[in-house]
């Protein structure tokens, strides 16, 4: 991934709703390549992410920053589909799963989730492109190389101030297929306290029951 702009925790108000400006573009040599937004001094702002014109899918932003996915790679797509199919089968009616959907933490956080588990209460209008914090029971991060640390570190660290209960990191492990840790917040230290890892077999019974099989990998030797 590829950010924009300084990190910063800005904390001063902007209340104008026009478009952020965009980067011009005088050579002629350049026509035809996507124009990057000129960053404000404050960084952006979660509504920015509706109002900036043509930004790539899955735009998230992480301390007032742009970032820019790269192209996905099978482990990443793969686990995030398996998870998400039975995920989506056994979650009871009162709630949704949902992916390529962000979640707005604050003023300059709105992270996108490989999968969230929502209250279905939280939907009101078909299109939204985002869901409060409150409404968002567990998120799901497959850690990518590019982003091992946003994945690791910083994100867990944005879901757990943001009140979110639930965290389940999924990494790869090599030609067995993958290990999902599943974190539970501690209310104490605002922080999150490892539950428990999975390999073969993720059964938990928080935000929900869930019991998925971990091992459909399309690979025969597997293990």
């Amino acid at each position: 991934m590829a950010t924009l702009g300084d990190e910063n925790d800005p904390t001063t108000e902007d209340d104008a709703m026009s478009p952020p400006a965009v980067a011009a573009c005088p050579d002629p040599e350049l026509d035809g390549m996507m124009l990057l937004p000129m960053p404000p001094q404050d960084g952006f702002t979660a509504e920015d992410l509706d109002r900036i014109p043509n930004l790539p899918r899955h735009t998230e932003l992480i301390d007032g920053n742009l970032v820019f996915v790269s192209p996905q790679k099978f482990f990443h797509m793969f686990a995030v589909t398996l998870l998400n199919r039975q995920m989506d089968a056994q979650a009871p009616a009162d709630f949704i799963v949902c992916r390529e959907m962000t979640a707005v933490l604050g003023k300059r956080q709105r992270p996108e989730p490989d999968l969230m588990l929502v209250r279905s209460s939280a939907l009101r209008n078909p299109d939204d492109t985002w869901f409060a914090a409150e409404d968002v029971s567990l998120v799901v991060e497959v850690v990518s190389p590019e982003s091992e640390i946003r994945d690791r570190v910083r994100k867990p660290r944005l879901y757990a101030e943001a009140g979110i209960a639930h965290f389940w990191l999924v990494e790869q492990e090599e030609r067995r297929g993958a290990t999902v840790h599943v974190y539970e917040l501690d209310p104490l230290t605002n922080q999150y306290a490892l539950v428990g890892s999975y390999r073969d077999r993720l059964k938990v019974g928080g935000p929900c029951n869930f019991d998925i099989d971990l091992t459909q990998w399309p690979w025969p030797d597997r293990g």
